[in-house]
């Protein structure tokens, strides 16, 4: 008679028990359904919708007129002008992440002390952070500028001849590739300085009781503990790169003679200047791709040297 109440309420409990977690489920769908709103009106739909467009060939008002088929991917690949754009994008990708990691870790780890008035450096390497590319592009076009600008200044005070920076088109690549890695240098130096401080000191200080010295340290221990880190910011550098436009925009606007005009300035272009929608949502897609496949094979390549913990 004893077992009766105690099978009851184990009963009533599994009863109870689907209603909770229908409220949990509930609840959960009702805090992620914003984000998966904003992200389907802003992120999904334009994606699919651009894919849709790259099929067909529309009026300026970007109203579908003719299904072209794969007749806008034919274009794009025999177009020269495309295939240029393709080739400075990937230069400036060079020029601008190798260099910009190796400047932001250099910094990082000579700040990574206690030292007084380490946290003033520390800020002053991070400000660009706060600048946005329209801002950050003004202030080079300033000191850009061939015959105010304090760039030539400087070079005429040691007796070099002033440099026309953006409008040639020997420099004016370059010259946005270094405004670029100036804008890009507090954000990775703020990664690259988290994973600095991440690493026990207790490291360090067995390894100089060992007698081993700084050079010796930084390849055997920072870098390998570090490599996580420096990996991710390859990937997201290699990513901005490949997107970059406002400073391209603000600066050239694809010149001189088209020695700037990277892909996604040639993207604007044709989308938004010759109002093909149908070209623009072609390269648009092509650029997805081109990212994808080239994340794809820094994770299959450069995983491997990753060291985790």
């Amino acid at each position: 008679m004893q077992s009766i109440p105690v099978l009851s309420s184990s009963k009533t409990k599994m009863k109870h028990k689907p209603k909770h977690l229908r409220i949990d489920q509930i609840a959960g769908y009702g805090f992620i359904m914003p984000t998966v709103i904003l992200l389907s009106m802003f992120v999904f739909y334009p994606f699919f919708q651009s894919i849709y467009l790259s099929f067909f060939m529309t009026d300026p008002l970007g109203n579908v007129v003719k299904f072209v088929g794969f007749q806008n991917y034919v274009e794009l690949f025999t177009d020269k002008e495309f295939l240029n754009s393709l080739k400075i994008t990937f230069l400036f990708t060079v020029f601008t992440v190798p260099t910009g990691i190796f400047i932001a870790l250099i910094l990082a780890v000579l700040t990574n002390n206690k030292s007084k008035g380490m946290r003033g450096f520390q800020f002053i390497f991070a400000l660009p952070i706060a600048m946005s590319v329209g801002t950050s592009s003004i202030i080079w076009l300033l000191l850009f500028n061939p015959t105010a600008g304090v760039l030539n200044y400087l070079l005429n005070v040691v007796g070099v001849e002033s440099i026309q920076w953006l409008t040639n088109p020997d420099w004016a690549l370059l010259s946005i590739s270094i405004m670029t890695i100036w804008m890009g240098l507090g954000l990775d130096f703020i990664i690259l300085l988290a994973g600095l401080q991440a690493i026990p000191d207790d490291l360090y200080e067995s390894a100089k009781i060992d007698g081993a010295g700084s050079l010796t340290i930084f390849t055997k221990i920072t870098i390998p503990l570090l490599s996580p880190t420096i990996f991710f910011v390859l990937i997201i550098s290699v990513i901005n790169a490949l997107q970059a436009f406002g400073q391209f925009n603000v600066l050239t606007g694809g010149g001189p003679m088209k020695s700037t005009n990277v892909f996604v300035f040639s993207l604007y272009q044709e989308a938004f200047v010759n109002f093909q929608f149908g070209l623009g949502s072609t390269r648009a897609f092509v650029l997805f791709v081109i990212i994808v496949l080239l994340t794809w094979i820094q994770f299959k390549v450069g995983e491997k040297k990753v060291h985790y913990q």
